[in-house]
């Protein structure tokens, strides 16, 4: 089930106070960015994020859920109504993520 842009517009808008927040759609999924590091996604409208240890203390209950078949587990955001927890969530991760691998430059002939 492909998630709705209307459930991805409403976690953007959780996330407003945040600067640097992008997306990228992804066969009828959306992966979030956050200052150009991979945060999480959202699948079948709910948003995952990657499990850090700073996630993992951050979070009061932890759910693991799979985004799609053969994926790595990935945390559950249950409490997405709240704003200040979701700021919060993204920047204690945000440390704890790797670096983007450079693009490769593709040469011409």
């Amino acid at each position: 089930m492909a998630s709705s842009k209307d459930y991805l517009h409403f976690v953007l808008e959780q996330l407003s106070e945040l600067q640097e927040i992008t997306y990228r759609a992804m066969m009828g999924e959306f992966i979030i960015y956050y200052r150009g590091k991979i945060v999480g996604g959202i699948y079948d409208d709910k948003l995952l994020v990657k499990p850090t240890t700073s996630a993992i203390s951050y979070m009061p209950t932890v759910t693991y859920e799979i985004p799609y078949p053969n994926a790595k587990e990935m945390l559950l955001v249950e409490e997405i109504d709240n704003k200040d927890f979701l700021t919060g969530l993204f920047n204690v991760i945000y440390d704890e993520l790797p670096m983007p691998k450079p693009k490769n430059k593709q040469l011409t002939f």
